[in-house]
């Protein structure tokens, strides 16, 4: 391929907008009030109508972890139990609230929260634990808050990746502790960057509300009318963690189109795994995809040198892969020296192939193609 542009431009992931979103940030860009105000009260009110229990907005998944920690009362000295494949958003999240991380592996599975791991790491210091819902899928959920409430713990799910995702017929931030979602470029839903945080709690949420206004007590409701507080009190540390009117407005229409999208990349992701799941290479996460929103689809293969000459192939034919992700117990910030056996593995032989709702069902069998060709090759 040297020397030689490929005809393909299929993208791992993008943002799917429209012309509903460019009028929605138009409007708002004439009303001339960009920051937090009535469109935020908006999204919010239609997120927790979808999800049945109350949703505030923040200005990333990042954010939602980082406070909802703060507002759960958690800092220096406490101990969160998190899973080292994730994003190293989760990780920061904790040190930013001066707690410590503590990295557990993965179900070899599901590649969520490995729950005999995780047990094992429980100590006095433990306050949180933190299942990251990897591509979609949540692992042993109920286990989980089992396992919490045992121990008196609390559950904060990461769930950027499982927008839409049911689990025993309920969505996933419609039940337990907390749960916190990411709106970023890529998301299962968009509002350019953003999150926001579901829980029942009302006076966990009114500390999100306020921390996320730098600390500025009860200022959310004038933000909603496009006013502000002049005359007002701090007493708690808080952020510029707010979601702005301008990516309310994306969020509003994106939310419209859920149904959508979700359908979409159910589509693409059943397409897959049809194409895929008899190559003795290849290895898929059991999802199902009646109840599962898949953000990413991935893909496991046999060793590290087949999945690298894959990857290869796919980028020379214009085929973007992705690597979701490097463990974080293997980053210098965070190094952990303790025995993660099914994440290294995992870390070794996985990609990430295409997907998102402009992706088509042909983009998909090339993808198959291109993979077949070169594992039959190799066998």
């Amino acid at each position: 391929m040297d020397g030689i542009t490929p005809k393909n431009n299929i993208r791992l992931s993008k943002s799917c907008i429209g012309e509903f979103e460019k009028k929605a940030v138009l409007d708002v860009l004439d009303n001339e009030f960009l920051g937090m105000g009535a469109e935020v009260k908006k999204f919010e009110d239609m997120l927790s109508s979808f999800f049945g229990r109350p949703a505030v907005c923040v200005s990333s998944g990042t954010a939602a972890l980082q406070l909802s920690l703060q507002a759960a009362g958690i800092g220096p000295g406490d101990e969160v139990i998190v899973q080292s494949l994730t994003y190293v958003a989760s990780f920061q999240a904790i040190t930013a609230v001066g707690a410590t991380p503590v990295p557990c592996d993965v179900d070899s599975d599901s590649l969520c929260m490995d729950l005999h791991d995780a047990e094992k790491k429980i100590t006095k210091k433990t306050k949180v634990l933190m299942p990251v819902h990897y591509s979609g899928g949540v692992g042993e959920l109920n286990k989980i808050y089992k396992l919490a409430q045992e121990n008196g713990l609390i559950v904060i799910e990461d769930a950027a990746h499982a927008f839409g995702t049911e689990y025993k017929g309920i969505r996933v931030g419609g039940f337990g502790d907390i749960a916190c979602f990411s709106f970023d470029g890529i998301k299962n839903i968009t509002s350019g960057e953003g999150g926001c945080i579901v829980a029942d709690d009302l006076v966990f949420l009114k500390k999100v509300r306020d921390a996320r206004l730098l600390g500025v007590e009860n200022d959310s409701e004038k933000r909603y009318s496009n006013k502000r507080s002049w005359d007002f009190n701090v007493s708690e540390q808080g952020w510029r963690y707010h979601m702005s009117n301008l990516m309310a407005a994306i969020g509003i229409e994106q939310l419209k189109r859920f149904t959508t999208f979700a359908n979409k990349r159910r589509e693409l992701s059943v397409h897959y795994t049809a194409l895929l799941s008899n190559l003795r290479s290849v290895t898929l996460i059991n999802h199902d995809y009646n109840n599962v929103v898949p953000h990413i689809y991935v893909v496991r293969f046999s060793s590290s040198l087949l999945r690298d000459k894959i990857s290869k192939k796919l980028n020379e034919n214009g085929i973007q892969t992705g690597l979701h992700y490097k463990p974080s117990h293997l980053l210098s910030l965070y190094k952990d020296s303790s025995n993660m056996q099914n994440v290294e593995q995992a870390y070794s032989q996985l990609l990430t192939l295409p997907l998102h709702p402009d992706l088509k069902i042909e983009d998909v069998s090339l993808v198959c193609n291109i993979i077949y060709d070169n594992i039959n090759q190799s066998e």
